[in-house]
């Protein structure tokens, strides 16, 4: 219980401490969300508090060597902690498969091994750290710069030199300036220590001050920057003894201007020599200097200047004035102090609702004028419409919406550095409705004032608050089209309107009002469309605008005020752009003048200014153009070169500096020159106006002089070239005519070089100014080197391997070139192994655009990762088709990672494969790539078409033909036209589809001796190619005559029905059925077959003998063949095909006709026309097939009456057409007795010519492929039948006149029966389908007949006759209502 009552103690005291400290968290919430200016948090709203996300270290410059370590440090504090990324360049880097690059636990980026060369420097870059905090949002660091060290390289060595005793001296040791930190002296090769007479200045350059003895000896400057030390020449310092005698007072280094950050160091050099020894002393500004007083100002040994913690106020010229009693020198240099972005007002954090308008304030200062520029979630904020830059550089936000919360940064930059300073934006939910009637939406909103820049709204109280005096309002507004709503909010309780500022003119707004009490915000009224007015009253342009030039880089416009009359100006925009371009800058100003900083030197700059009230921006002035001040040139003359004229004279040429950099109008060169052997003694002489050549006489003879040449502007001397050395003449020599040729030559052959050398001329009283040595493979004028006269040897260098060159040497002067000396030689055979060839083009991919083109993609591993091409390599795409195999490969260059691949053939399977090249490398070919070409129609016909007769059928002809000889594809069919009339329009042909690649077919019942023609067309899944030729064929005559009648198709003497019990190819599916409607149809149908039956047994008992013969005859010819095997008992029972429910036939759809019969010919057509049927008998569906399949020797066979329906343009509803009469056939045997062969052959009419004498029969191919439901029902019994036979009409077979037909019809009409075959389309008119085939089984084996007609012979009278026809009219209505319905 003790330990019970304890527990609650502490419980209750550990629940008073959470509500204390919840307590204080919301107080001091309160009071941030005070400090940030944001309103406070409304009751039960869910508590947000700004969460602390900054860096605890960012990134700063760095200085790396090449194969060393470096780091750049970064560390961001959040809860939770933040992911650290690292941008180079503005890009991200990926660390995770970099192995050089790894991020350090605290964010930091360490860099293993630093890479650095002449052409590849991936470490080196602008580098950036962004953390991001999923839930809150992404800041980004300063960016900070990595340097890295060249390579050692000296731009000036020290040279041998003498010095008085108490004098000063300076040993030249200039590097590049990245390099000056790892610079040290070596005395006598031991290490040189610095005092406060030795002293190295920030070149590198050693100053040694008060010379004495112990000075004198070796020195020698060290570069140590990671890799082996680089030393320079090792020169000797001599120290001589006080003379007791004046020298000139000359100045060894004198001072040269300097730009310093705030908090460097600078260090002004000033080193005199003379005798007396001088004195050194500084002044700024026309002021003395105290260094001795003074803690930043030291000298330095030698008289050079040290300020340290440079300040702004150390800005300015400062004099170096050396004194040694006899005369006094000075010089003069320019200190320049800029200073890093600094904030004076930094962001600061801001609660708001969605639709509010905030201001983040950003205020910096640096030197120069840093830019500002905003940053929100690590994204660049990109100005808008609602995204502003107001005073300068504070950001303003219009319109708030929820995606709009983060972290905004506001990042300043100058040439100094940059700084980045942010802070966080909460979009507050509003406070859900306490307990309490909220008010209805405001009524009656209209805008009572509209204007071009302000509309003011009014409205009445909510009718839930007829009063509305402690209810307040919200309007909101938006740009019609723009999802960002703005709102302004009524001043006080109770007020009804409001009137909304700085809108566009001639702009349609969308208004909606909303009404607060203290239980929340009501419903909103319902959106008012309300267009600004077109712009009026606009101020017009300020006069009196001057612009003028106040430094190099500065210049101030000044403007007035626009005149009255339009309204308080509120601020002006100033308008600036530098001549020849069309980039146009702008700064909003709010006084009358404005002096912009930071532009080019020398350089003219158009100006505008526009005024703006409050009706918006007024007119414009008119542009005035001013250029800023002149400067000395920043750049050296270019192309310095120097000409020996004889023996006392030089002529100097060069070319004016870049015109960039000429910062003015050049006024005159200044050239300097000095002897070889007396650097101290520097003449100088000024060449005035654009010369860019000068005459230097009056030297030496036999001595080398050095020259360098500045540009010069009004505001003094830029930079000089580098020094260049010339050798006068020993004496003046003759140059009125050629060089003698010179007196021997020399080769060394190497391997890809060979090494020339010479001697000049024997005649050395000829001016030779240089020497020609032409080389090639064969033949010496293929290449021409020009050398210096001083010159003994060269080197022709990029030569081939065990290759015969032939060289010759020429002397020439400016009179000409002398007479030539020869030399041949063969360079060595190549024993180096050839260089390692390159890594093969990898994720090469083949993408298929068209009929004939490929697109080719690769990449290429040897490239960095961005796979950018900076070199002279090239790719070579080579491919080819495996049809025919001897197929060549076709090649082609690229310079990009991607190659189009035009010319394909269609519908073809190309490989292929790439390779770079770079110089003499290659690498080898990458892995194949296949690509098949898309399918083209055909674009070939048919070839090769021929016509046969078939043996012994005379009405039979056999087309053969072989493919296109360009199929494009796949081919899926051929379409055969044949007519008599070959000047017949192409739709009055009649067609003959043909499925699959099957190259021959076969058409029947053809008029004998009567010429055809033919014509083929293929197909493939792209559409029908063209035509071939037409061919033709003349049918043979007839070799004998049949009765009228009583033709019967051919059919093969070898052609056998299906076997009893044996399903069709295809699957006979059975759609359920109920059970009784199923037995009463099976019923009804068996006994109409029966009496049918009987009824044609009895007619044909009563034909003639004669009659009899004849058609047993020809049944025997045909169906000879035909017997069933196996009985009854081995089939299966049917399968029924009609559906229970709709009671129609599946799988066909419904069509315009009453009884579809659909032929077996699975080929769409391109018309719809119905085959002309006997329509007497509509319930009735008989169409008798014997086999799908048929015999391979009767492919697709068909009769040309059947085919009727095929001709374009013709359409018959089944109901429409005359009657045809078409010839049943059954199988019969050569030993059936009469009544049994009158029972095949006697003629009878087919209701709906059901009984078609045409067997489509398909090839292998077409039967596999095609799977289309038939109906099979077992041929061993009548009553197991569908096929009701009719009863023979009493007159003779007649034919309808009025059947339509062509020439090919009615020539065989006359004496046949038409054999059609009846074909529905599914669908409607325009859609071509394919056909679906229905298959009726055949008669029974004749046994079984004879004996089924002896049974009803013995057991039907004639009046039960008549009773059971009664009957069967019955059955047949009832049956035709149901299979109709």
């Amino acid at each position: 219980m003790a330990a019970e009552r304890r527990a609650r103690r502490l419980l209750s005291t550990s629940s008073f401490w959470l509500c204390c400290l919840l307590l204080l968290e919301r107080r001091a919430s309160g009071a941030a969300a005070a400090r940030s200016g944001s309103p406070p948090q409304s009751p039960g709203s869910s508590i947000r508090t700004f969460t602390p996300f900054y860096f605890l270290v960012e990134p700063v410059d760095t200085l790396s060597i090449r194969g060393s370590s470096g780091i750049l440090n970064c560390s961001a504090y959040s809860e939770p902690s933040p992911k650290i990324e690292w941008k180079k360049d503005g890009t991200f880097l990926n660390l995770v498969s970099d192995d050089r690059r790894q991020l350090l636990p605290d964010g930091s980026l360490f860099i293993s091994n630093v890479v650095h060369s002449k052409h590849n420097k991936p470490d080196e870059g602008y580098y950036q750290c962004v953390a991001t905090v999923e839930s809150l949002g992404t800041i980004v660091s300063r960016t900070a710069k990595l340097t890295v060290a060249g390579l050692p390289r000296f731009s000036s060595q020290p040279e041998p030199s003498s010095v008085y005793v108490g004098n000063s001296a300076i040993l030249n040791c200039e590097v590049n300036a990245d390099l000056v930190p790892f610079v040290r002296w070596e005395h006598n090769r031991q290490p040189l220590l610095l005092d406060d007479r030795l002293n190295k200045l920030p070149s590198g350059t050693l100053v040694i001050s008060n010379a004495t003895e112990g000075d004198g000896g070796l020195y020698r400057c060290i570069v140590e920057s990671g890799g082996p030390p680089k030393y320079s020449d090792e020169v000797e310092l001599k120290v001589l003894p006080d003379p007791d005698v004046t020298s000139n007072l000359v100045f060894l280094k004198q001072p040269s201007s300097l730009v310093r950050v705030i908090g460097q160091s600078a260090v002004l050099p000033c080193v005199a020599s003379g005798l007396p020894t001088p004195t050194i002393r500084w002044m700024k500004n026309e002021e003395a200097l105290d260094t001795e007083s003074s803690e930043r100002l030291v000298l330095l040994a030698g008289g050079s200047l040290e300020i340290s913690d440079v300040t702004e106020d150390d800005a300015g010229t400062y004099f170096c004035i050396a004194d040694n009693g006899n005369e006094t020198i000075e010089a003069q240099a320019e200190l320049t102090v800029q200073a890093q972005p600094e904030f004076l007002k930094q962001p600061t954090n801001i609660y708001a609702h969605e639709s509010m308008d905030i201001v983040f304030e950003c205020e910096v200062t640096g030197k120069p004028t840093p830019t500002v520029k905003w940053v929100k979630n690590g994204d660049m904020v990109i100005p808008s419409d609602y995204f502003k830059i107001v005073k300068e550089h504070n950001l303003q936000v219009l319109g708030l919406v929820k995606s709009d919360e983060g972290f905004y940064q506001c990042i300043a930059e100058n040439d100094v550095g940059n700084a980045q300073a942010g802070a966080q934006l909460i979009i507050l939910e509003h406070a859900p409705a306490t307990t309490g009637p909220l008010p209805s939406a405001p009524r009656d909103v209209v805008a009572s004032l509209v204007s071009t820049r302000f509309i003011k709204l009014t409205w009445r109280t909510p009718a839930s608050d007829p009063h509305g005096d402690n209810v307040t309002y919200s309007v909101f507004y938006t740009k019609e089209g723009i999802a960002r709503e703005r709102v302004e909010n009524t001043s006080r309780p109770g007020e009804m309107q409001v009137t909304i500022q700085n809108l566009m003119p001639a702009t349609v707004y969308i208004f909606r009002v909303m009404a607060q009490n203290k239980h929340g915000s009501g419903e909103s009224s319902a959106p008012l469309r309300v267009e600004t007015q077109p712009e009026v009253q606009l101020p017009g342009p300020a006069p009196n605008i001057r612009a003028y030039a106040t430094s190099p880089t500065s210049i101030t416009v000044t403007w007035e005020t626009p005149l009255s009359g339009n309204g308080e100006i509120q601020n002006y925009k100033l308008y600036y752009m530098e001549k020849g371009t069309d980039k146009e800058q702008d700064v909003d100003v709010s006084s009358h003048s404005h002096t912009i900083n930071g532009l080019k030197k020398y350089t003219e700059y158009s100006f505008r200014v526009v005024a703006y009230n409050k009706h918006g921006p007024g007119v414009s002035t008119q542009d005035v153009a001013v250029r800023t001040f002149s400067d000395v040139p920043s750049a050296a003359p270019q192309n310095l070169s120097l000409e020996v004229r004889n023996s006392k004279s030089i002529v100097i040429h060069w070319q004016p500096p870049p015109l960039a950099t000429q910062n003015g109008q050049i006024t005159g060169y200044k050239v300097r020159y000095r002897k070889a052997s007396r650097k101290s003694d520097v003449t100088e002489t000024l060449v005035t106006g654009t010369q860019l050549s000068q005459l230097i006489e009056g030297l030496d003879r036999g001595t080398e002089y050095n020259f360098r040449v500045a540009a010069l502007t009004i505001n003094g001397t830029g930079p000089a070239t580098d020094w260049l050395s010339a050798e006068t003449f020993e004496s003046d020599l003759d140059e009125t005519r050629v060089p003698e040729v010179p007196s021997s030559l020399h080769v060394r052959p190497l391997v890809t070089s060979i090494v020339v050398s010479w001697t000049p001329p024997e005649n050395q009283n000829i001016v030779v100014r240089g020497y020609a040595i032409g080389y090639g493979i064969g033949s010496p004028h293929a290449q021409t080197i020009k050398v210096d006269y001083k010159q003994r040897y060269y080197t022709i260098e990029n030569l081939d391997p065990s290759s015969h060159y032939v060289i010759t040497l020429k002397a020439f002067n400016n009179v000409g070139e002398g007479i030539p000396l020869y030399e041949s030689a063969v360079t060595r055979p190549h024993t180096v192994p050839d260089p390692t060839p390159m890594m093969p083009p990898v994720g090469v991919q083949a993408s298929i655009l068209s009929h004939d083109t490929i697109r080719i993609t690769w990449a290429d591993n040897s490239l960095p990762k961005h796979q950018k091409i900076t070199d002279s390599r090239y790719y070579t795409v080579r491919w080819k088709t495996n049809i025919p195999a001897n197929t060549k490969y076709k090649n082609a260059n690229a310079t990009t990672l991607s190659y189009l691949v035009t010319g394909l053939k269609p519908n073809t399977l190309y490989e292929f494969s790439v390779m770079v090249t770079k110089g003499r490398r290659s690498s080898t070919w990458s892995m194949t790539a296949h690509g098949t070409t898309f399918e083209l129609v055909p674009t070939s016909p048919p070839k090769d078409v021929t016509v046969v007769s078939k043996e012994g059928k005379p009405r039979t002809i056999i087309v053969n033909w072989q493919p296109p000889s360009e199929a494009n594809g796949k081919i899926t069919g051929y379409i055969i036209y044949y007519s008599t009339d070959v000047n017949a329009e192409i739709h009055d042909w009649v067609i003959e589809p043909v499925v699959g690649n099957r190259l021959t077919h076969q058409i029947q019942e053809l008029t004998l001796d009567t010429p055809y023609y033919f014509k083929i067309q293929a197909r493939n899944s792209k559409g029908m190619g063209p035509m071939s030729e037409a061919v033709q064929f003349r049918t043979p005559k007839a070799s004998g005559s049949a009765g009228k009648g009583s033709r019967l198709p051919d059919l093969g003497s070898d052609y056998k029905p299906p076997m009893s019990g044996s399903n069709s190819p295809h699957g006979s599916p059975t759609s359920p059925l109920d059970s009784n409607m199923l037995l009463v149809i099976i019923v009804s149908v068996g006994v109409i077959t029966i009496v049918v039956v009987v009824i044609i047994a009895v007619f044909c008992t009563r034909r003639t003998t004669s009659h009899q013969k004849k058609k047993r005859a020809a049944c025997k010819s045909v169906n000879g063949s035909h017997k069933y095997k196996g009985n009854s008992k081995d089939v299966k029972p049917p399968d029924l095909w009609i559906h229970h429910e709709r009671l129609e036939l599946k799988p066909i759809d419904k069509s315009p006709d009453p009884n579809p019969i659909m032929t077996d010919t699975p080929i769409p057509r391109n018309s719809q026309d119905i085959t002309p049927v006997d329509n007497s008998m509509d319930s009735n569906i008989h169409q008798r097939r014997n086999s799908y399949r048929g015999h391979e020797s009767e492919d697709s066979m068909s009769t040309l009456a059947g085919r009727r329906g095929m001709r374009p343009k013709m359409m018959m509803p089944f109901d429409s057409q005359p009657p045809q009469q078409s010839v049943r056939n059954t199988p019969s045997t050569d030993t059936m007795p009469a009544s049994s062969s009158q029972t095949c052959c006697t003629d009878h009419q087919d209701p709906e010519g059901a009984t078609s004498s045409s067997y489509l029969a398909s090839s292998q191919e077409e039967d596999s492929g095609q799977s289309l439901p038939t109906a099979h029902v077992r041929p061993s019994h009548p009553l197991k039948s569908f096929a009701v036979p009719a009863i023979p009409p009493p007159g003779p077979p007649t034919y309808d006149p009025a059947l339509p037909s062509t020439p090919l019809l009615s020539q065989q009409a006359l004496n046949h029966h038409i054999h059609s075959v009846k074909t529905a389309s599914i669908g409607t008119l325009g859609r071509s389908r394919p056909p679906m085939p229905v298959v009726v089984p055949s008669a029974p084996e004749v046994q079984e007949t004879t004996r089924m007609l002896e049974d009803s012979e013995s057991s039907y009278e004639p009046d039960e006759l008549t009773k059971e026809m009664a009957h069967l009219e019955g059955l047949m209505k009832d049956l035709n209502a149901i299979t109709t319905a």
